[in-house]
């Protein structure tokens, strides 16, 4: 298949980007590789004024259950990096830690290039990958390559609070696109687009889009193929530049299976994925579709080899790469030299059958736990699958009344089962809870807002610590979020860490919470005063 070149979209660039020059430093460093070259040039400490004389390190092989081996196994690997190379060994630290072009580790970088090209099959043909710092780092840099202050961003209609963080200084504002369990609805997409000239006449119509559509934080919500190719489509019609912020693409699970409709050994009667086939069980990315170069995706390996590495990589038309490279020689400068050797070294010695032998690992180890924490909810609460068209597949209530004939007023609260990432996103039914509607009559200004942080207050008193909705919420203006749905809350449970055993106490902390606040169970006569609620709110 002959894949064309990227187009031109050097009229995404903003003016700062399009200012910067290449940094002379660089240039110096560059020219210090040539053969023969003696330099007098750059201030670069002599290796031998390293304190390291090698690195060792015991890796897992990429087939070993890290639920359960210990430091004895023969699941273990020993890798090295010595101070110098060698003729079979050219990773070395007085290269690693010495200072070094932007780009990185060309070795690494030629790995994951492969990689790309192998896994991720972009759909033109001059793409190009550069190693960052982990994809908090990499979106900074997508933001002040393309956002002008004041533009708008497209975002999904609950996103990442980090991410915000970088444009709202810049007095960027966010455009929510409505989700529903599969993601942004490309429908909506369209209406925001195109009704964008009389909407918001004389404002620059957005020309980004942050999505995360694997695993989705906070939703875990997943992007099927069909609808990621009708959001492309829209995003080539209205020349918008998407932004895959993709750091749980690799832990994409199976359809979660409630206990009750699992086999006799209480395996889920889900498919069960080999190595060679998990690539093409997973979802294809937004750069597998990218025919024109419009997609900068964000990869890293925080979510899969651990967050203290901060590193990651670009994939990208090489325009942007280019910019992105001048960006990252005034700024983060070379991506940390620990870390390329360490992540070097472990590719080498796994290779690509290897690393997908480690993903595919990854995927069983978290859909285990997204069935503990699914489990859980089922054994400590009342659980129906949903039958009147509300957008979750599961309605909750307290143990002992999902059966009664009017559940909707013990309708606590519902959820999806994710099928990728690290968190479980439930919906408060506030219209069920008494305190809520005394707040609603007495005039509260956001009673959704004030019950959710009193419900959140008690959580972290009984010892049970969930993320709020409203810390996911977009900002739309200046110290202004976009207004919740009337009636409801949000939380996020992530299932990522804990021990089963744990997530058992913790579940049920939080149902002891949610009975109080309902006034269900032993809290039935017991419930506090809402005057006192409204007089004391957070």
């Amino acid at each position: 298949m002959n894949l064309q070149n990227s187009i031109n979209l050097y009229h995404h660039l903003n003016g700062l980007s399009r200012s910067r020059v290449p940094s002379p430093l660089k240039d110096i460093v560059k020219y210090m590789n040539e053969p023969g070259m003696i330099s007098l040039a750059g201030g670069l400490p002599h290796p031998s004024a390293f304190p390291y004389s090698a690195m060792q390190l015991q890796i897992y092989s990429p087939e070993a259950d890290v639920a359960t081996v210990s430091s004895k196994s023969s699941a273990l690997l020993d890798i090295s990096v010595g101070k110098y190379p060698s003729l079979h060994h050219p990773n070395n630290l007085s290269t690693a830690l010495q200072y070094s072009v932007s780009t990185g580790s060309k070795s690494l970088s030629a790995f994951l290039y492969n990689f790309v090209q192998r896994v991720l099959r972009p759909a033109y043909s001059d793409f190009e990958v550069l190693l960052h710092f982990g994809n908090t780092d990499a979106w900074n840099k997508v933001v002040n390559l393309l956002c002008e202050p004041g533009d708008y961003i497209l975002v999904e209609e609950y996103t990442y609070p980090s991410a915000q963080a970088v444009w709202a200084p810049m007095g960027c504002c966010g455009v929510p696109i409505p989700l529903d369990k599969d993601g942004i609805l490309p429908e909506a997409l369209e209406r925001v687009l195109s009704d964008w000239e009389q909407v918001h006449p004389g404002v620059r119509r957005p020309h980004l889009l942050y999505v995360v559509p694997t695993g989705q934080n906070p939703t875990g919500s997943t992007l099927p193929l069909e609808r990621k190719k009708e959001i492309y489509s829209i995003c080539v019609k209205y020349d918008v530049i998407i932004c895959e912020d993709d750091p749980y693409y690799f832990l994409q699970m199976p359809d979660y299976v409630p206990p009750s409709e699992r086999d006799s050994e209480g395996i889920a009667k889900s498919e069960r994925v080999t190595d060679d086939s998990l690539v093409d069980k997973l979802v294809p990315t937004f750069v597998s579709l990218d025919y024109q170069g419009r997609v900068i995706r964000l990869d890293t390996f925080s979510k899969t080899m651990g967050p203290g590495h901060r590193l990651g990589y670009f994939v990208c038309n090489p325009l942007f790469s280019e910019r992105l490279l001048r960006a990252s020689e005034v700024t983060t400068q070379a991506p940390g030299g620990w870390s390329q050797a360490i992540i070097e070294e472990h590719l080498t010695a796994w290779k690509h059958e290897g690393l997908l032998r480690w993903f595919n690992n990854l995927r069983n180890i978290y859909t285990i736990r997204r069935d503990w924490l699914c489990d859980l909810i089922f054994s400590v609460f009342d659980v129906r699958p949903s039958s009147d068209g509300i957008a979750d597949d599961y309605i909750v209530f307290p143990k002992g009344y999902g059966s009664d004939q009017d559940t909707g007023k013990r309708h606590m609260f519902s959820f999806n089962a994710p099928k990728g990432g690290m968190f479980l996103w439930i919906k408060l039914n506030l219209t069920s809870n008494s305190n809520y509607r005394t707040l609603k009559a007495s005039g509260e200004g956001d009673p959704e807002g004030t019950l959710e942080t009193k419900i959140w207050m008690e959580m972290i008193q009984e010892k049970i610590l969930l993320a709020p909705g409203s810390y996911h919420t977009p900002i739309i203006g200046p110290n202004e979020r976009m207004k919740q749905e009337e009636g409801v809350a949000f939380f996020r449970l992530s299932f990522s860490f804990e021990t089963r055993e744990d997530m058992e106490t913790g579940v049920k902390r939080m149902a002891k919470v949610f009975e109080r606040s309902w006034g269900v169970g032993a809290y039935e006569d017991g419930q506090k005063s809402c005057a006192c609620l409204i007089r004391n709110r957070l």
